[in-house]
């Protein structure tokens, strides 16, 4: 009779947990405060107001490719280990406590708060003309998220490349001094790794290619100008959803005042954004074609030597098989003279002997000569 076990509700807690996506998230304000959040996908849609197909993007468990989308009130961005949801007012960033995240949680910690904050401690005067001068060149909020995650991205691609080109010259400089299947292997590792590598710097390339590409999908990424052509602006200050702030009142009424003046279609700031560090995700990934083209010279190289190897096994070859040609002419003769037939030649005779070994090796080595000659007359051989 079959007996059932019943199963440890530990494991099968843990089994549990295993099988479900991670729900952590690190919430970071305009100040640069951080709060983590243990909250389902629902929470999340509705506190960002974005569509399950775009919080499926950032699934860990799932493989998308590279992916910058531009929606009413959110950037969601997929680049590679960052996965994050940026607002116009906060930053939604996935799994905080990886190894490869939580240096950009410290980045974005930061560069978030905005630079007038930092001049409160002055005197008024030199304080407000900081502020002023500050107000003035300033991002808005969610160009310094995006900005801080495609400097992260970069930086870490641009590392993975140059980690990868410290030990892939030497390995191919070895390969080609000394040919053995430790070397071999060696390179076939690299040369795998490069490939995943250059696939994964491409995505990131094609991504922000096609927003330079296409003008309607860099406004997309405006969400201040969006909220505030949204949002009424009162003459006294800011619109409702900002904090009381002066500063921040005058950036939404500039942005209100451009989006009246029919400024929506500039997108000359995150253009200027995306192009330079399009140029440096371009740089790695000129690298890594350089790389490829140097292990692409290295391979051709190497089967020029395996073929010269291979010549030389077919020179070889020849001189053996003439060799033997010229033996077989000679064991004739010695065949011949020991057939064992009484004949009258065979007695009294045995001063021959060592002109008929003479003779027979001169008319052994001539077949020799003549093979070898022929051979270096039609460059079979080399001189």
């Amino acid at each position: 009779m079959a007996h059932v076990v019943p199963a440890d509700p530990q494991e099968v807690m843990m089994l549990k947990k295993k099988a479900q996506p991670s729900r952590s998230w690190v919430l970071l304000d305009s100040t640069g405060e951080t709060t983590i959040l243990d909250v389902d996908k629902y929470a999340i849609m509705h506190r960002v107001n974005v569509h399950a197909r775009d919080l499926r993007i950032l699934d860990p468990l799932l493989s998308y490719p590279s992916t910058i989308l531009g929606r009413d009130r959110a950037i969601v961005l997929n680049l590679e280990h960052i996965k994050a949801i940026i607002t116009s007012e906060e930053v939604l960033l996935r799994e905080p406590s990886d190894e490869y995240v939580v240096p950009v949680v410290e980045e974005l910690k930061r560069r978030l708060p905005p630079v007038y904050s930092f001049h409160q401690g002055q005197d008024y005067t030199g304080g407000q003309n900081d502020v002023e001068a500050g107000d003035e060149d300033e991002s808005p909020f969610e160009f310094r998220a995006l900005e801080v995650a495609l400097e992260s991205i970069c930086s870490f691609l641009a590392a993975r490349t140059l980690a990868l080109e410290d030990a892939a010259y030497p390995a191919l400089d070895e390969l080609t001094s000394q040919i053995n299947s430790r070397n071999l292997d060696r390179v076939r590792k690299f040369e795998s790794a490069m490939t995943r590598l250059t696939a994964r710097v491409q995505k990131v390339r094609d991504e922000l290619e096609q927003l330079l590409e296409d003008d309607d999908d860099m406004a997309d990424l405006y969400l201040s100008r969006k909220l505030a052509g949204a949002s009424p602006v009162s003459g006294s200050g800011a619109a409702n959803w900002y904090p009381a702030s002066p500063t921040i009142g005058s950036k939404v009424s500039r942005a209100s005042t451009a989006t009246v003046r029919g400024d929506e279609n500039d997108v000359e700031e995150v253009e200027m954004i995306l192009e330079a560090y399009f140029m440096q995700i371009d740089g790695t990934l000129n690298k890594l074609t350089t790389l490829r083209e140097y292990t692409d010279d290295t391979k051709d190289y190497i089967n020029i030597q395996l073929d010269n190897y291979r010549n030389q096994l077919i020179q070889l070859e020849l001189f053996l098989s003439s060799g033997t040609l010229c033996l077989s002419i000679y064991s004739l003769v010695t065949a011949i003279f020991a057939v064992n037939i009484k004949f009258t030649w065979n007695y009294n005779h045995g001063y021959l002997f060592k002109w008929v070994v003479i003779v027979s090796g001169i008319i052994s080595a001539i077949p020799f000569i003549l093979i070898k000659y022929y051979a270096r007359l039609k460059g079979l051989i080399g001189s």
